[in-house]
C-alpha cells in the first residue's frame, strides 16, 4: 500500500475513534479520562484534526498532496515533542510518554518515506 494511502487511512480511523468514543480513545493513548474530564472534549477536537487532515490528504494529488504530507509530518512531530514534554513534566508516566511519543515519530518516518518513493 501507498505510504500515504496507509498513513491517512490510519489518520482517519483513530481520528474517527477519538470522535466517536473518546473513553476508548484515552484507553488506547494510555490516558486516565477520570482524573481529567476535559479529556472528552481534547480527544475529540484531536479526531476532528486527523479525520480532516487525512480526508484532504488522500483527495489531494501532486504539489498539493506532498505539502499535506509535510503539514502531516508537522503535526506528528508536535505530537511527537507533546508526548515527550508529558513524559518529562510528570503529567503521564515515563511508559505512556513512550506509548505517545514512538507511533508519532514513526508517522514522520512514513510521511518522509512517502515523499522520497513519490520522487520515483
Amino acid at each position: 500500500m501507498n505510504p500515504v494511502t496507509g498513513l491517512n487511512l490510519a489518520r482517519i480511523v483513530l481520528g474517527a475513534v477519538a470522535l466517536v468514543s473518546p473513553a476508548l480513545a484515552a484507553k488506547i493513548f494510555r490516558l486516565d479520562p477520570g482524573a481529567n474530564p476535559q479529556l472528552g472534549y481534547m480527544s475529540r477536537m484531536f479526531g476532528a484534526r486527523e479525520v480532516a487532515l487525512g480526508a484532504v490528504t488522500l483527495a489531494a494529488s501532486g504539489t498539493t498532496q506532498r505539502n499535506l504530507v509535510l503539514v502531516g509530518m508537522a503535526v506528528d512531530a508536535t505530537d511527537a515533542f507533546s508526548g515527550t514534554a508529558a513524559g518529562i513534566d510528570g503529567s503521564v508516566t515515563k511508559a505512556t510518554s513512550g506509548f505517545l511519543t514512538l507511533p508519532a515519530v514513526g508517522a514522520v518516518v512514513a510521511g518522509a518515506a512517502a515523499l522520497v518513493m513519490a520522487r520515483r
